[in-house]
């Protein structure tokens, strides 16, 4: 099915391109989550004009971030789904072998809480579609704030698993 792709680059190019592809979109919705959780954690009081670099940053108006976040978890989560075949074979299998079992245990932990994150979306989503409503603040800011460490644990773990074994080795 994929053979014709082939025909023009070759395989590590091609797991190479999806694995950075991979990586943009994480760093994206890592900074998209990253402001939306510190405009929740520390919200601007005042409608004056922002000023200084940190006020600036929590400023930003969160709902309007909440469906741009939903597709690019999910779209981040096809793609590790997808090089998840490359790893499990080549990767997790050689550090077994290794026993580096702490690396194993962290990266199963991000799978883990990736997943959880995914099938919280729609709740997520639902919480800031409605965030006039005073009553989800609470859930609205700590759902939030847990996708967002998911988001960070994540992209760490990944980087952190990607360089003990190297990529393409």
């Amino acid at each position: 099915m994929m053979d014709f792709v082939f025909d023009y680059i070759s395989v590590n190019a091609f797991w190479t391109i999806l694995l950075i592809v991979h990586g943009l979109l994480a760093v994206a919705l890592l900074g998209a989550l990253t402001h939306q959780a510190m405009s929740v954690l520390m919200p601007v009081r005042q409608a004056a004009i922002a000023s200084g670099f940190v006020t600036r940053f929590r400023s930003v108006q969160g709902a309007g971030y909440a469906t741009a976040i939903c597709v690019l978890w999910v779209v981040t989560f096809i793609f590790g789904a997808w090089i998840y075949t490359k790893y499990r074979i080549y990767v997790r299998i050689p550090l077994e072998q290794q026993e580096f079992w702490r690396t194993q245990g962290v990266f199963e932990l991000k799978e883990h809480l990736v997943t959880i994150g995914l099938g919280l979306l729609p709740i997520y989503w639902y919480l800031w579609k409605n965030a006039r409503n005073q009553e989800y603040d609470s859930a609205r800011k700590w759902l939030t704030v847990y996708l967002a460490a998911v988001c960070w644990y994540g992209f760490l773990v990944g980087h952190i698993v990607n360089n003990v074994r190297g990529f393409g080795s």
